[in-house]
This record gives C-alpha cells, sequence and structure tokens, in this order.
C-alpha cells in the first residue's frame, strides 16, 4: 500500500479537495464534504473528522454541536490525488436530520419502486455484513423519528411521553420475556426479546448513544476473564 503524504494531494482552485466518509464497520457511506490543509492537519492530528464549510467559510469539527463525531480509522487517497476517502467509526448519526447517513433519498430506481422490488434485486446481508445489521436500520428509522416526529408514530409517541415512558416499556418487555422462558415457549421468547431489543434501540437513541457504542463495550470484554474464573 502507498504511503499517505499529503503533499500528493492536489487541492482545487480554492484550497479544498472533497472527502468522502464511510462507515468504517460495514462500508456504508456516510456523508461527503470539503477539506483544505489545516482542516487535513486537525483531522490527522486529532483522530476526528475536520472540514472546511464553504457556507461559512471556517473549519469545523464534524460533532461540535451534536456530539456526533467522526473517529478516523483510515484515509485513502484516489489515483488522481485530489480525492480522499476517509474510514470512519461514526457516533450516533452523521446527518444533521438524525439518519445514519446524508444518503437517504433515492433517485434511481424511482422512489415508486416497491420495497419488495428492491429487496429482490439485492440482499442487504451481503452488503452490511449479516442479520444483525437490521438493529442499524432500525436504529436510523428511530433516529430519525425523534428529530422528524411524525403523528401516527409510535416511536415518536414514546419520545413524547419522555424517559419515564421508554423505561417502562423497557421493563414490561423485560418482564414478559422472563414470562416467555419460565413457560420455556421459544416462539415467545423470540417475539419478546425481539421488542425488548426494539425498545432498547429507543433508549439509545433518547440519550444519544449509537448501537455501536455497547457493541464496542462488548468486543472490549471478549476474551477477558470474569471474577468469577
Amino acid at each position: 500500500m502507498e504511503r499517505f503524504d499529503p503533499s500528493q494531494l492536489k487541492f482545487n482552485e480554492h484550497g479544498l479537495i472533497p472527502a468522502i466518509v464511510q462507515d468504517a464497520t460495514n462500508g456504508q457511506v456516510l456523508t461527503l464534504a470539503y477539506m483544505n490543509n489545516e482542516s487535513l492537519r486537525l483531522t490527522l492530528q486529532t483522530g476526528l473528522t475536520h472540514f472546511y464549510s464553504r457556507s461559512r467559510r471556517r473549519i469545523w469539527q464534524k460533532g461540535e454541536e451534536s456530539g456526533n463525531v467522526q473517529r478516523v480509522q483510515e484515509i485513502y487517497f484516489d489515483c488522481d490525488e485530489d480525492a480522499l476517502l476517509v474510514k470512519a467509526e461514526q457516533v450516533v448519526a452523521a446527518c444533521h436530520t438524525g439518519r445514519r447517513s446524508c444518503f437517504f433519498r433515492r433517485l434511481h430506481p424511482s422512489p415508486e419502486v416497491s420495497e419488495e422490488v428492491l429487496r429482490q434485486r439485492f440482499d442487504p446481508e451481503a452488503v452490511y455484513g449479516g442479520s444483525l445489521a437490521i438493529l442499524q436500520q432500525i436504529f436510523e428509522v428511530i433516529a430519525d423519528r425523534k428529530v422528524n416526529p411524525k403523528a401516527d408514530s409510535y416511536v415518536s409517541g414514546l419520545f413524547a411521553k419522555g424517559q419515564d415512558q421508554i423505561l417502562k416499556k423497557i421493563g414490561e418487555e423485560a418482564a414478559e420475556l422472563v414470562v416467555a422462558s419460565k413457560n420455556g415457549r421459544p416462539a415467545e421468547i423470540v417475539h419478546e426479546l425481539a421488542d425488548l431489543w426494539f425498545h432498547t434501540l429507543v433508549l439509545l437513541a433518547y440519550h444519544g448513544i449509537a448501537p455501536q457504542e455497547p457493541a464496542r463495550e462488548l468486543q472490549k470484554r471478549r476474551g477477558k476473564k470474569s471474577k468469577a474464573d
């Protein structure tokens, strides 16, 4: 692999270079922004993405207000040396709308094409790396309902009622899971566990915590001996 050398990069006439940010975990394209020499230097120095805002005409750190930072894992430049690819760990959401990716509106196929047809055209497990990726997809919808509430949305209703209602639902679902387990009914266990997971995702979104955070905590614990060992 070629050594990353910023002096090789070709900035445009405004001193900027486009930077595509990609989720380091599943490859999802998160956003497209621009860097100048100084924002690139800060990105390399801090390990957090910094960009140059063309509208505000200043350098800004991603997540400086929302807390939704991007922790840089790798940076590549293309064959023409005039574009960057940043692979990063995204905290919660990259888009100001609360969605995981800024690229959430579809141009082709037409939005009128049914979801069933789209499912036939590609296998999401092949793209996202496993069926548990559905948790991330559901979380993105939940995060969107938090930022853009809808009158007929169950999730929006939970957020409107506040933390106590969310915690109450988690308690109810946990109790129902316990009953299902005591009854020895696998189908009920799966059903109740899915309900519990769903409501814990709502709680994560309430606190602005991405599902990757508890997953990262589990990864850190993997292989460590417990006190009982």
